[in-house]
């Protein structure tokens, strides 16, 4: 019978339509393959195809746009915002309006076209997310912004217009109300039982087991209770860490190590599927809390929204959380 259940955080309902169980062979859909592309932007030796690079690792010697970089940081070329000029905030009736201001960059993950974060050695996953915090970092530093969101796009159904494996991140003048909420309901809780949420349900979870993908001494992988999607998992630090950003060193290295074996398993499972990922931490301003807790959701693309979702906000899966963990667990 189906189950309707709800999101403690976002408060968001989904259903569990049992009566349409899919496993992970029933989806139809198309696998990502990469062909490689003549005059590719982000191949090494074609630099002056993007506009000049903000940030790279790597290169030992050599100018600034040159080969020999691991990992590259570009200027979006078409970007959502502009980085130029004031805010200019104002009101038109009941309206609201501001200046399209903010940064749109995009983080090209490795050198090699046929790569992907999934087949890329655990270090140089590691070198990306250190590229993440790094120009959050920065970025941080300008009064404008309030909310940093790290992205990625993988395969042509996900969005990704270009094949290479890359990330994006895009600087916000707003909080987006995604966030907003996830984060002010984590608060509700806080102020009522003097605990994180997110921990809670960390605990929660270790103690089942039900829904755990893996984990290691810092960061566990799990499918959430009430996933909107067939095998969106989530990644999280398993100690309370309220942003991205601000986490000891070591645990890039094992936060890389977890990122890989998972996007490795979803490859396995699920031949090699379009998928998205997403960070969601603290808005800026916020870092330092007891209340929110950062981490990545990654949703592979196996179905699509449609009139009910839209209408009603809910969302209908095909596949219960228990067991797409146990199809995850059980790949390699």
């Amino acid at each position: 019978m189906p189950e309707l259940r709800k999101d403690p955080i976002t408060g968001r309902w989904v259903i569990i339509s049992t009566d349409r169980a899919k496993r992970p062979m029933d989806f139809v859909r198309e696998s990502v393959q990469i062909k490689g592309v003549p005059n590719c932007p982000f191949c090494p030796g074609n630099e002056g195809k993007t506009p000049p690079e903000i940030l790279a690792y790597g290169r030992n010697g050599g100018g600034r746009d040159t080969p020999g970089w691991t990992v590259r940081v570009v200027p979006n070329k078409f970007p959502a915002l502009g980085i130029e000029g004031g805010l200019d905030r104002e009101g038109e009736g009941l309206f609201d309006r501001m200046n399209g201001v903010g940064a749109h960059e995009v983080i090209v993950e490795t050198p090699d076209h046929k790569c992907t974060l999934a087949t890329l050695p655990e270090k140089a996953v590691e070198e990306v997310l250190w590229a993440y915090r790094d120009r959050m970092l920065d970025l941080k530093n300008d009064r404008r912004f309030r909310y940093i969101l790290l992205f990625k796009n993988h395969g042509e159904a996900a969005g990704a217009s270009l094949e290479h494996t890359h990330s994006q991140l895009i600087a916000l003048p707003i909080v987006p109300q995604r966030v907003r909420t996830e984060v002010d309901n984590s608060k509700h809780y806080y102020d009522e039982k003097e605990r994180c949420i997110f921990c809670d349900m960390i605990r929660q979870e270790i103690e089942t087991g039900t829904r755990v993908v893996i984990e290691n001494e810092h960061f566990i992988a799990l499918e959430p209770y009430a996933p909107r999607f067939p095998f969106e998992t989530w990644i999280l630090p398993r100690e309370h860490s309220s942003a991205f950003e601000n986490m000891p060193t070591p645990y890039y290295g094992k936060l890389a190590a977890v990122l890989r074996d998972v996007l490795s398993r979803v490859d396995a499972t699920l031949a090699f599927p379009s998928y998205n990922y997403v960070v969601h931490t603290s808005p800026i301003g916020e870092e330092i809390n007891d209340h929110y807790h950062w981490h990545i959701e990654m949703m592979p693309k196996l179905t699509k929204v449609a009139g009910f979702e839209w209408g009603t906000g809910f969302y209908i899966n095909p596949t219960p959380p228990e067991e797409a963990a146990r199809f995850l667990r059980e790949a390699k």
